[in-house]
C-alpha cells in the first residue's frame, strides 16, 4: 500500500511538470512573459539541468528587461564546472541588450575559448552566435572548431552564414568543400546555391560561381566541376554550352551512360532550344549502343522535325517511321513506336484509317493494363479525328472503368465528355465535366471547368445551341490540325454572334490557332479584345496569360509580358496561372528564382 501511495505521489508531480512545461511555453510564444517568468522559474528549481528551460527563464527575464536577474542568473550557473559553454553567449548577449559592448565581447570571446578546450562545442556554441545574429562570432566558432579538429565538417554552418553576410564567393566555396568532402549531396548543395543563381549569365552572383568552378577544375581537373558548369549553363538557358560540357563528361567517364545526356536533350526541348537539342539527340544516336536508346533518339528526333514541317520533311519522317518499324516490329517493349507513327499518320497525313488498323493490332500484343490503356487513348484520339464518335466513346469508357481511381482513367473521362461535345450531345458531356471539376489533377480539373462553364452559359443563352454547335465543329476542325478551317469557322461566330457569352471564348480559340500559325500580331488583337471588353470574365486570366507568353516568347516585348504576368498575380490571385505568373514575373523583372 505505501508503495502505491509514493507511485502515485510520482505521477501526480509528473503531471504538475508536465501542466507548467506547457503553460510556460504558451505563455513564451503568446509574449505573456510575466506569466511565463513564473513557471520557468519552477521548471529550473526542479530540473535546473535542463537547458531549454535554462534558456526560457534566460529569455524572459531578459524580455522583462530584468538584466540584473539574467546576469545573476546566468553567473550562478557558470560556477558549476559542467556549465554549458553557451551560458558565455547568453551572458554576453546580456550585456549586448543593456549597450555595453566591450563587456559583451569579453564573453563572446570566452565562449569562443572554450572551443579550444573542447572542439565539439564548436557546433552548439556557433548555433548560438547564430540565434542572436552574432554572425561573425558564428564563423569564429565554426572555424576554430574546424581548425582543432579537420574530421568536423561545418561547411554547410558556414556557407548559410556568408550567403547572409553576402560573401557570396565564400559561400560557393564551402558549398564546394562540403560536396567534395561528402558532406552533402550534389542535389543538396545545388538548391542551395540554386537560390543565388539567377537565368542571366552577366548576373554577378552567376559569374563568380562560374569563376569559383573553373579555378577549381584548373587546381584540380574533376568531373565534378564539368557537372556543375553544366549545371549552371542549364540555370542560363546556354545548352550549348551545357552540350559542351556533357560531351566532355561523356569521353572522361569512359562512354558508361548516356542518361545524362538524354536529360540535357529533354530540357532543350522544354526550353524550346530545338537546334541544340537535334544536336544532341544526334550525339546520343552516334553513340549509343542498346536498341532502347537508340529507339527513343529517333523518336525524339522525330518529334523535333514535326514541330515546323513541310511536306518533304513530312514524306521523310515517313520514311523514318517506316524504316524503325521494319527494324523494330511489333513489340510489347517498343510499343511507343507504333502510338508514335500512328499518331503522325492520322493528324499529320490524314491516313486514319491506317492508324485504326494498327493500333488495334497493337492490342493484340501481350500488355499490361496501363500500356492497353495507351493504346485505346491513342485509337480514341485517331476515331474522334476520322469523326466515329461512338466508337471512340467506347474505347475511352472502357479505359474510364478499368482505371477508375487512376488520372489515365479521369482523362478518358475527360475525352468522353469532349467527344460528346464535338458531337453535340451537349447534356451528356456536362454530366462527366461536372464530375472531373474535383479531380485530382489540376490540369484536368480546369479544362474540365473551362468546357463546362463554354456548354453551360452558352446553352441557357440559345436553346437552339446555333453558336455553340459551331464553336463544337471549330473546336474539332482545331483538333484535325484543320486550322484555317478553323479559324475560319470562329470568324463566323465572331460575325454573326457579336456581343454573345460565346465570342470571348471565340475570341481566345482563334488566338491560340493563330500563334500556331505565326500571325502574331492578329493573335494579339485577339486577346487584347478579350481583357478590354470581357475583363470580368471567366477567361479574362486566360488572355492575360496567353497575352504574356506571346510578349515574352514571340514578339520579344518583355516589359509587355511583364505587365500581363503583373495583372494576374494582383487582379485574379486564384488563378490556374497564377504560381507561372508569378515566376515568370520575378524572372522578367530580374530577381533570383530558384
Amino acid at each position: 500500500m505505501k508503495r502505491l501511495f509514493v507511485i502515485l505521489i510520482f505521477f501526480q508531480l509528473g503531471s504538475l511538470m508536465a501542466q507548467d512545461d506547457f503553460l510556460a511555453k504558451q505563455y513564451y510564444e503568446e509574449g505573456d512573459f510575466k506569466k511565463a517568468v513564473i513557471f520557468y522559474e519552477r521548471l529550473v528549481a526542479k530540473k535546473p539541468g535542463r537547458a531549454d528551460y535554462t534558456e526560457g527563464l534566460i529569455g524572459c527575464y531578459q524580455q522583462l528587461e530584468r538584466y540584473n536577474d539574467a546576469r545573476d542568473f546566468i553567473l550562478k550557473r557558470l560556477e558549476d564546472p559542467n556549465a554549458q559553454a553557451t551560458l558565455y553567449v547568453e551572458l554576453g548577449y546580456n550585456y549586448t541588450l543593456q549597450q555595453q559592448p566591450v563587456r559583451a565581447s569579453e564573453n563572446y570571446d570566452e565562449a569562443i575559448s572554450k572551443i579550444d578546450q573542447n572542439p565539439n562545442y564548436g557546433y552548439i556554441i556557433g548555433l548560438r552566435f547564430q540565434k542572436y545574429a552574432l554572425l561573425d562570432y558564428a564563423i569564429k566558432a565554426y572555424t576554430r572548431a574546424m581548425e582543432l579538429n579537420p574530421q568536423m565538417d561545418l561547411n554547410f554552418q558556414l556557407a548559410r552564414i556568408y550567403g547572409e553576410l553576402g560573401d557570396i564567393e565564400k559561400m560557393y566555396r564551402s558549398y564546394l568543400t562540403l560536396l567534395m568532402d561528402g558532406g552533402a549531396s550534389q542535389a543538396v548543395v545545388l538548391k542551395n546555391v540554386g537560390d543565388f543563381i539567377s537565368s542571366d549569365p552577366d548576373n554577378p552572383n552567376n559569374l563568380t560561381f562560374k569563376k569559383v568552378l573553373l579555378r577549381n577544375a584548373q587546381q584540380s581537373p574533376d568531373l565534378l566541376w564539368n557537372q556543375l558548369l553544366s549545371w549552371l549553363f542549364v540555370q542560363q538557358n546556354q545548352f550549348k554550352s551545357a552540350f559542351d560540357q556533357e560531351r566532355a563528361i561523356y569521353k572522361r567517364s569512359d562512354r558508361v551512360s548516356l542518361q545524362r545526356m538524354e536529360g540535357l536533350g529533354e530540357l532543350a526541348v522544354k526550353a524550346r532550344e530545338y537546334d541544340t537539342a537535334t544536336k544532341i539527340f544526334q550525339f546520343i544516336g552516334d553513340n549509343a549502343h542498346d536498341g532502347k536508346t537508340q529507339l527513343r533518339t529517333q523518336l525524339n528526333l522525330i518529334d523535333l522535325a514535326l514541330l515546323d514541317p513541310d511536306q518533304k520533311s513530312l514524306g521523310e519522317v515517313e520514311r523514318n517511321f517506316e524504316a524503325l518499324t521494319a527494324t523494330y516490329g511489333y513489340q510489347s517493349a517498343t510499343l511507343q513506336l507504333q502510338l508514335d507513327y500512328a499518331s503522325f499518320l492520322a493528324f499529320k497525313m490524314d491516313k486514319p484509317g491506317e492508324a485504326i488498323d494498327m493500333l488495334k493490332e497493337c492490342l493484340d500484343l501481350p500488355l499490361n493494363n496501363y500500356s492497353k490503356a495507351h493504346v485505346k487513348m491513342e485509337l480514341g484520339d485517331v476515331l474522334v479525328y476520322d469523326q466515329r464518335f461512338n466508337e471512340a466513346l467506347i474505347y475511352f469508357s472502357q479505359i474510364q472503368k478499368d482505371l477508375k481511381n487512376d488520372v489515365m482513367g479521369q482523362n478518358a473521362r475527360f475525352k468522353v465528355a469532349q467527344t460528346s461535345f464535338y458531337k453535340g450531345d451537349f447534356d451528356w458531356a456536362l454530366t462527366q465535366l461536372r464530375i472531373l471539376r474535383s479531380s485530382t489533377s489540376q490540369l484536368i480539373a480546369n479544362d474540365a471547368m473551362q468546357l463546362s462553364l463554354l456548354i453551360s452559359d452558352n446553352m441557357l443563352e440559345d436553346s437552339t445551341y446555333t453558336a455553340l454547335k459551331k464553336y463544337a465543329r471549330a473546336d474539332l476542325l482545331a483538333y484535325q490540325n484543320k486550322t484555317w478551317e478553323a479559324i475560319s469557322e470562329l470568324d463566323l461566330i465572331l460575325t454573326d454572334h457579336k456581343g454573345e457569352k460565346i465570342e470571348d471564348e471565340a475570341l481566345l480559340k482563334q488566338g491560340h490557332l493563330l500563334e500556331s500559325v505565326k500571325d502574331y500580331k492578329k493573335a494579339e488583337y485577339d486577346y487584347l479584345k478579350i481583357v478590354e471588353f470581357y475583363p470580368n470574365g471567366i477567361l479574362a486570366d486566360d488572355a492575360h496569360f496567353a497575352l504574356a507568353e506571346l510578349y515574352r516568347n514571340k514578339m520579344n516585348e518583355p516589359q509587355k509580358a511583364q505587365e500581363h504576368y503583373a495583372r494576374i498575380i494582383y487582379d485574379y490571385k486564384d488563378s490556374y496561372y497564377f504560381p507561372q505568373a508569378q515566376r515568370y514575373f520575378r524572372e522578367l523583372r530580374g530577381d533570383l528564382v530558384n
